[in-house]
């Protein structure tokens, strides 16, 4: 099987291909396959989620990156992006997985991306393998903000009702700068708590999930 155009679509050409077939290959197809590969590329993947989530969004607390980056790393994201690169038709696979649809499983397709990742790595450096997940994720870091932001205003809702607490006031406080690049600060209080805390984000909705986020880790810190 020809690799090159797979290669041209990881943006990646290999100076070892024999990595980038071991990295494709299945346990059903033989002792040289992807699972220790797979193993050293979830622990980079992991690793490079964190640092740019990290330096992204400064403002989240230590629960909201683990949320993130779970939501970034997990089974469904990484068939998606393998079905993006069209991985599928490339994997090696013994005949009992080819016969059972082993090339649009999502454990395979999810091990093999992984594996890619590690392979990369081992080829050239480390770097090399930081640069390909970017790329790979250049559109997925937003939608992961979007998962914890339509979480937190509900999770707080929940936790209040939880101890029978009126629910949270919003409240925006100020709007600064141009129509089309705005700053907006709103503030979340719980009266019969008497807190209050800011959060600070580019919509008014982004800015009131900032401060339920915030207020959230609040609770948890004073334990109201």
């Amino acid at each position: 099987m020809h690799l090159e155009q797979l290669q041209q679509k990881l943006g990646y050409v290999f100076k070892n291909s024999s990595l980038l077939k071991q990295a494709l290959t299945h346990k059903s197809f033989g002792r040289d396959n992807y699972e220790r590969l797979e193993f050293v590329g979830d622990g980079i993947l992991d690793y490079v989620i964190a640092l740019n989530l990290f330096h992204q969004y400064q403002h989240l607390p230590e629960g909201e990156l683990s949320k993130m980056r779970s939501a970034l790393v997990n089974q469904d994201i990484l068939k998606e992006l393998a079905i993006g690169l069209g991985i599928g038709k490339y994997l090696f696979l013994g005949d009992g997985e080819e016969k059972s649809e082993g090339r649009t499983r999502a454990s395979i397709l999810a091990d093999s991306i992984e594996a890619i990742i590690a392979a990369i790595s081992l080829d050239s450096s480390f770097n090399e393998a930081k640069l390909f997940i970017e790329r790979l994720y250049i559109d997925k870091f937003g939608q992961a903000l979007a998962l914890v932001l339509k979480d937190s205003k509900s999770l707080l809702q929940e936790l209040l009702q939880s101890r029978q607490i009126e629910v949270p006031k919003y409240a925006v406080l100020s709007a600064t700068g141009p129509e089309h690049n705005s700053v907006f600060s709103v503030e979340c209080a719980i009266d019969a708590l008497g807190l209050k805390v800011l959060g600070i984000g580019k919509t008014k909705k982004e800015a009131s999930q900032n401060a339920a986020s915030d207020m959230l880790k609040l609770l948890k810190d004073t334990k109201k």
